[in-house]
């Protein structure tokens, strides 16, 4: 199994690179094989709302997003991070997840005239599981946390709990600490195995 971890801070090796790393650490030991992708320092732009993607079945925009968006596809498994900013996830994972959103409906199906009902088949995203991890010093988790809930929900994602949020309390002055925070490594420990679980479940369910 492969868990794809998006990093969406534009600081490498800051405190989401760390925690996201500890899932896949803790993942590997139980057999999962893990990436982490640093979103800062790669050219991705936002989504243009051009609709290419609608009659190319894949985004048309070329910059760095085309290979991340290979490894999503790729993954069995997706861990989305980001610091808290202004309550938000940072803007080079929204980035990423607008298109990756967008592209990867219409790569599984066809934009219907107005009036017309849709019979989705689903996106390049279905069935696969996913996780949200935020960071932030003290508060503004929530919304960003939410963020990503609602995208897996709208791109037809499982979602995988957890005993507590996935959200890791670290940074104070720009501080890379997250290793002293011992409640959210438990977290995050507790999220690879259920990532794992949850992965070979559906391996189970589909004979694989």
């Amino acid at each position: 199994m492969k868990i794809l971890a998006l990093g969406g801070s534009p600081r490498k090796e800051g405190n989401t690179a760390w925690y996201l790393q500890r899932v896949l650490e803790t993942a590997a030991a139980l057999g999962a094989e893990g990436e982490l992708v640093e979103l800062g320092g790669l050219d991705i732009e936002g989504c243009r709302g051009c609709y290419g993607c609608v009659k190319a079945g894949k985004c048309v925009v070329e910059d760095d997003f085309q290979e991340v968006f290979q490894k999503l596809i790729e993954a069995d498994g997706i861990l989305f991070g980001s610091p808290v900013y202004h309550g938000s996830i940072t803007s080079k994972l929204k980035a990423v997840m607008d298109r990756a959103g967008f592209s990867g409906r219409w790569a599984m199906n066809q934009m219907k005239d107005k009036g017309e009902a849709y019979t989705w088949k689903g996106t390049v995203f279905s069935d696969k599981v996913v996780a949200p991890v935020t960071v932030a010093r003290r508060a503004g988790q929530n919304f960003a946390f939410a963020q990503i809930l609602l995208w897996a929900a709208a791109n037809d994602c499982i979602i995988v709990g957890n005993t507590y949020w996935n959200v890791g309390a670290a940074g104070k002055g720009g501080a890379k600490d997250a290793s002293e925070d011992v409640e959210g490594v438990g977290i995050m420990d507790g999220l690879a195995h259920r990532m794992v679980e949850t992965i070979r479940a559906l391996e189970m369910r589909d004979g694989r």
